[in-house]
């Protein structure tokens, strides 16, 4: 979920423009659904989409979201660096998101815990810095499609993983990657989902399902399988449907 501020500052931007939401989203080509979604704060775009957004605006990304101007020689950097990819290499930029969310959800975990166990000492003369286990799980690079559908499993897993190892991660087997928005707002393009192996799942439940040799992740229905977003509809299970695994949770 994005911050308020966040939200608020990009309605702002449109407005400011001179652009209704239907000017915006019929421009980009999305669902009204996922831009209103960040505009109330419920997601928030891409790094690509925010660029894209900020040019389409007339604006500049760094002076309306940034919070710190004393940027480092680096930090800028490594903003330009990102503004060529996102410019000239559209799937660069999707693989460079992707890896950005994965390890600051991580760093996220870590931070947590560690804030976590110096609140249960009171003994401030010592060291309570916690360094939490991790372990390394298979990771299927964006295959879990929540649109319409992507081959999976017909290959090796793209890479290993590292996730922090903690009770809420215990029955996590593998992670696979979200394509597509139909499972928003609860799980947006580019996620990477943590998947508990299973082939049965109760209804209600988010799960990893293939349906004529396609996946999806999608809440288990009555004979079918549902698409959070109203924008795309459900799709019907078959005999040969099979679950691959629940949602355990997402980095």
């Amino acid at each position: 979920m994005a911050s308020k501020d966040f939200s608020n500052r990009l309605k702002e931007l449109r407005l400011k423009a001179g652009y209704s939401q239907k000017d915006v989203y019929e421009h980009f080509k999305i669902p009204q659904s996922t831009f209103s979604s960040w505009e109330i704060g419920k997601s928030e775009p891409s790094g690509e989409m925010l660029i894209k957004l900020c040019e389409f605006y007339h604006c500049d990304i760094i002076k309306e979201f940034s919070s710190n101007e004393d940027l480092s020689y680096k930090e800028w950097d490594l903003i330009e660096k990102y503004r060529l990819i996102a410019k000239h290499s559209p799937e660069g930029i999707k693989v460079v998101d992707i890896i950005l969310n994965r390890e600051n959800s991580i760093a996220k975990k870590l931070k947590e815990q560690e804030e976590y166990r110096k609140k249960l000492t009171n003994d401030t003369s010592q060291d309570n810095t916690f360094y939490l286990s991790t372990r390394f799980i298979s990771y299927y690079f964006r295959l879990a499609s929540a649109g319409t559908g992507q081959i999976v499993f017909d290959m090796p897993p793209s890479e290993k993983i590292e996730i922090p190892d903690i009770p809420e991660y215990k029955k996590v087997d593998y992670a696979i990657g979200v394509n597509g928005n139909s499972m928003q707002p609860e799980y947006n393009d580019g996620d990477i989902l943590l998947i508990e192996m299973t082939e049965e799942i109760e209804p209600g439940e988010i799960g990893i399902f293939i349906v004529n040799g396609e996946s999806f992740v999608k809440k288990l229905g009555d004979r079918e399988l549902i698409s959070l977003n109203p924008d795309y509809g459900n799709i019907s299970l078959t005999e040969d449907s099979k679950c691959r695994g629940r949602v355990v949770g997402k980095l």
